[in-house]
């Protein structure tokens, strides 16, 4: 019954309180849910490699290196809170590819629910996406004039997935 939002600025920042509050949460079994409701960025510049002044274009063109953000779904899934009910989200911009994405991601990190979504129509359809389902959830126009966030719904629908996985246990 209680929600830990965690609010951070940088990616070292995230990883960091997302190890340690996933640690501290680890005794409490399958009755946690992380709701990992955004990746920070698949990729990002380290601070060392940051201009610490203004790039002046008369150096011509700018090339970008970017590194990889270390994807975190493994050690909370295997070593940081393994008994715990994981949420994940995919965002594609690709309808056709989503679904698979969403199921590699399963397979890959052995975690139990990926929220699909395409980023045109993020905050108005999902598919929640398990092991054994495919569920999609959308807003009417009514409930979209009315001010209704997919969110609530995501999030109702999720309460019940957990109670049953918690039940499984």
């Amino acid at each position: 019954g209680a929600l830990l939002a965690i609010e951070f600025t940088g990616l070292a920042e995230y990883l960091a309180l997302l190890r340690a509050a996933a640690r501290a949460l680890a005794p409490f079994g399958s009755s946690v849910m992380f709701y990992l409701a955004a990746a920070v960025s698949d990729f990002y510049i380290p601070a060392s490699e940051m201009s610490e002044h203004k790039i002046q274009s008369s150096e011509g063109p700018l090339q970008i290196t970017m590194k990889m953000v270390p994807k975190m779904l493994s050690p909370l899934v295997k070593e940081w809170a393994p008994e715990a009910f994981v949420i994940s989200f995919k965002l594609e911009t690709d309808p056709l590819i989503l679904i698979n994405k969403s199921r590699q991601a399963l397979e890959k990190y052995r975690h139990q629910v990926v929220v699909a979504n395409i980023l045109e129509s993020r905050r108005t359809s999902v598919i929640i996406v398990t092991k054994d389902s495919e569920t999609p959830l959308s807003l009417s126009a009514e409930e979209v004039a009315q001010g209704v966030e997919i969110e609530e719904k995501i999030v109702s629908y999720l309460q019940g997935q957990h109670s049953a996985f918690i039940e499984s246990k």
